[in-house]
């Protein structure tokens, strides 16, 4: 059986600046929405020392989630097992091995899109979910998912 440890593959540095974007649109997206509903329905009085605050929150994730992101997120494919290590308020680490890969999926974003970037998600037969090794380069991803594919058929068994 695999053990359970840091994967050894970190995301494209690339990943730092697309969570960074993304961040931003949805942040000021988001503050663009409470201000208009604050100004048009206003219920209690609309203060601009709470937008203020609520901006400085929103810029603090914007600058800090994507760093303390790129600085978690690991993946590793071994001979026996693919190995994810996600999140940035808390930390995962999943093992699926080889034997019980089911599926192998490609994707691409908006935002992944622009900026060279895919996903690729491993479906198991686990009741915990997929595995998705966000943010690689698309040209690894997708020798990532022949790659995959191709392991996953060679061992015997069905994935469950």
């Amino acid at each position: 059986m695999a053990d359970l440890r840091d994967p050894s593959e970190r995301v494209s540095p690339r990943a730092r600046v697309m969570w960074t974007v993304e961040a931003l649109v949805n942040s000021v997206f988001t503050l663009g929405v409470y201000v208009v509903v604050g100004l048009v329905w206003d219920p209690v009085p609309f203060t601009w020392w709470l937008v203020t605050g609520v901006a400085l929150l929103m810029l603090a994730y914007v600058v800090l989630m994507p760093r303390w992101r790129y600085a978690v997120h690991r993946w590793e494919v071994t001979e026996t097992a693919v190995y994810t290590q996600t999140g940035w308020w808390t930390v995962e680490r999943r093992i699926a091995p080889m034997s019980r890969i089911q599926t192998v999926d490609y994707a691409e974003g908006v935002f992944s899109r622009l900026f060279g970037l895919a996903s690729v998600t491993v479906t198991t037969a686990s009741a915990a979910g997929a595995l998705e090794i966000a943010a690689l380069d698309r040209t690894l991803a997708r020798e990532l998912v022949e790659r995959l594919t191709r392991r996953a058929d060679a061992v015997a068994g069905d994935a469950t």
